[in-house]
């Protein structure tokens, strides 16, 4: 194996920045990647399917699909330094698939900038002592309780106070009734006002609405000058939720019952024959896949902004055991303090763990209260919370900058800063329907369609565009433009991967994910057949431009369907690296001119 070739650092030319040094891009390759599944979704999905058992899965699949979908992205967005448009400059016929993760990432900035404002809501709720889910306050309705509500039936009267006028009731008379616990209540009733279902809109929630607009502030002035800013921000941004989630581990397992919360995640409980259940390899490769935020724009985007010789396949190594031991620590801390409220109430911990929105708001803002000095650990979980959910958003809005600035570099090379503002604004005003009285319904909507299957799709296009049809040896020659030579045998791998595991791994996520869709519902309300429809509207959004893009290049090329085909197969004349110094002999513009339209049939290489 060859050392890598000296680095060629990368002039600002072309009016595109770079970043100032490696430790910015690493950060903000961390804060991307390190996003809210890690510290909600995982932990829950751990305990879902056996613990350890999910554990050893979920490594398994980032090795044999997620590094190499990762290493895969992080090299086309680093060779061209385009966004995720322009990087189809490789194969046009499927330059739709940029356009979708565009519309994909637009849909999650919406939306996760929602969320954000969740988290920055109780953050300053958490400054109150006590903390304001700690009891039945105003906000609360009579079922609320911290224990299940029991009335007495004597004679036909239902009585609720039996108990404090000394009046013995047989148990046969007793009515049990499950009640609401208060931080249950309290993210219902005071955060959300949710209304009853979906089509009782409701006016906007003004505190909601007032900390979205300070999150798309916050994201506003971070982007003022794209990378050049929030390369400097993710100083902060990337690591504080590292030093938090230890915080909260080393304050978690010190606590009394910790053990057990533990032992239900990934100690002696675990159950390792769920290894031979599929629906346990489809949940840890959907939540690699989403994690490490693959074929969403975000990963070509940022490497895009990379030094043309710059060793990605080092960095994709990096970043992967940090996005995932990051899962796995999170848990760890997540679980040793439900541990300690399932001790603290005496009911099993499978009562008390819940998913997404329910372990973040609901179950462990209940268990941070049983803790000494609950303040600050709930101001601490909170802030992480917040700073995940911003860091995330900071590369959702790049994705969208970037890919005006490189459509129409003539009309916005001089105007990053407002659109920067121009693009949180609107992000803000997309959001406001989401923070009504029904707004969690359409959060819920637009996260279980808008980001789901979808996402398996893109990644499965994109997948096969640079494999398949650009072609494994021309994909590897450009790789090694920038990495240097390395043998045969480095190369094995990941072929194996990129043209056989990936794309199946892909596939059976994507059938299974169709296959176990279940009418959708939130707080036992079930959300309507419009709703439904329109939510299957939402996920069709980021394919239509596929087939429209490939439809109008074949229409606009030149000769019969074949030669169409071909040339709209080969990649175009602008797909080269940025700089002249970087192009060689294979870019030349001589060689460009010349170069020779790919053959559609399958080489011994893989490729088409």
């Amino acid at each position: 194996m060859s050392t890598d070739p000296p680095a060629v650092k990368s002039r600002e030319v072309h009016e595109r920045a770079n970043w100032t040094n490696k430790t910015e891009y690493l950060l903000s390759l961390m804060g991307y990647a390190v996003g809210l599944g890690n510290i909600w979704r995982f932990p829950y999905l751990t305990y879902k399917n056996g613990g350890g058992a999910f554990v050893i899965a979920y490594l398994i699949t980032l090795l044999l699909c997620g590094i190499p979908l990762y290493f895969l992205e992080s090299a086309i967005g680093q060779f061209c330094s385009q966004g995720p448009v322009n990087v189809w400059r490789a194969v046009p016929l499927l330059q739709g698939v940029g356009v979708g993760m565009i519309l994909f990432s637009t849909l999650l900035s919406i939306y996760y900038n929602v969320i954000v404002a969740y988290g920055l809501f109780y953050f300053f709720s958490s400054f109150q002592s006590p903390l304001p889910w700690s009891g039945c306050f105003s906000w609360a309705d009579k079922n609320c309780s911290d224990k299940p509500l029991v009335y007495c039936n004597l004679s036909g009267v239902v009585m609720t106070n039996w108990t404090q006028e000394n009046i013995s009731c047989p148990s046969s008379s007793k009515i049990s009734v499950p009640a609401q616990s208060p931080s249950e209540q309290y993210w219902d009733h005071a955060t959300l006002q949710r209304s009853a279902s979906i089509e009782e809109t409701g006016p906007v929630v003004w505190h909601l609405a007032l900390c979205l607009l300070l999150s798309s502030i916050l994201v506003a002035a971070a982007l003022i000058k794209g990378i050049k800013s929030s390369g400097k921000v993710v100083y902060f941004t990337a690591t504080f939720p590292f030093v938090a989630i230890v915080i909260l581990l080393i304050r978690g397992v010190t606590l009394e019952g910790a053990r057990g919360g533990i032992e239900f995640y990934v100690g002696g409980r675990s159950n390792l024959t769920k290894l031979k259940e599929a629906a346990v390899w489809t949940d840890a490769a959907t939540q690699t896949v989403f994690s490490l935020s693959i074929a969403s724009g975000g990963l070509v985007t940022l490497a895009s902004y990379g030094d043309f010789h710059n060793n990605m396949f080092r960095d994709t190594i990096v970043i992967c055991i940090v996005n995932h031991g990051t899962s796995i620590i999170a848990g760890f801390s997540i679980f040793s303090i439900l541990g300690h409220m399932s001790h603290t109430y005496n009911i099993p911990i499978g009562d008390v763990v819940k998913d997404g929105f329910g372990l973040a708001f609901i179950a462990y803002p209940e268990a941070l209260n049983k803790l000494p000095v609950s303040t600050l650990w709930s101001v601490i979980f909170f802030f992480m919370i917040f700073v995940v959910g911003l860091d995330s958003q900071f590369t959702h809005i790049e994705v969208l900058s970037t890919s005006l600035m490189d459509a129409f570099p003539k009309v916005f090379k001089s105007k990053r800063s407002y659109v920067s503002v121009g693009l949180a604004c609107l992000c803000f005003l997309l959001g406001l329907p989401l923070v009504t009285k029904a707004g969690i319904y359409w959060v819920t909507l637009m996260d279980s369609f808008g980001t789901s299957w979808v996402i398996i799709i893109l990644a499965l296009m994109e997948n096969i565009g640079f494999c398949f049809i650009y072609g494994g040896s021309r994909l590897i020659e450009d790789i090694e433009m920038m990495i240097g030579k390395k043998s045969r045998w480095f190369w094995l791998l990941w072929k194996a991967c990129w043209f056989f595991i990936s794309p199946c791994v892909l596939g059976a996520i994507l059938v299974w994910s169709l296959k176990s869709f279940r009418p959708l519902s939130y707080g036992g309300a079930q959300l309507p057949s419009w709703a439904v429809a329109l939510g299957s509207c939402i996920a069709a959004l980021p394919l239509i431009p596929m087939p429209v893009t490939a439809a109008i290049k074949l229409v606009g090329a030149e000769g019969n369907l074949w030669k169409r085909l071909k040339s709209l197969c080969s990649p175009s004349e602008e797909w080269h690296p940025l700089l002249d110094v970087h192009r060689g002999e294979r870019y030349s513009e001589e060689r460009c001119r010349t170069k020779d339209a790919p053959q559609i049939l399958l080489q011994s290489d893989g490729s088409l």
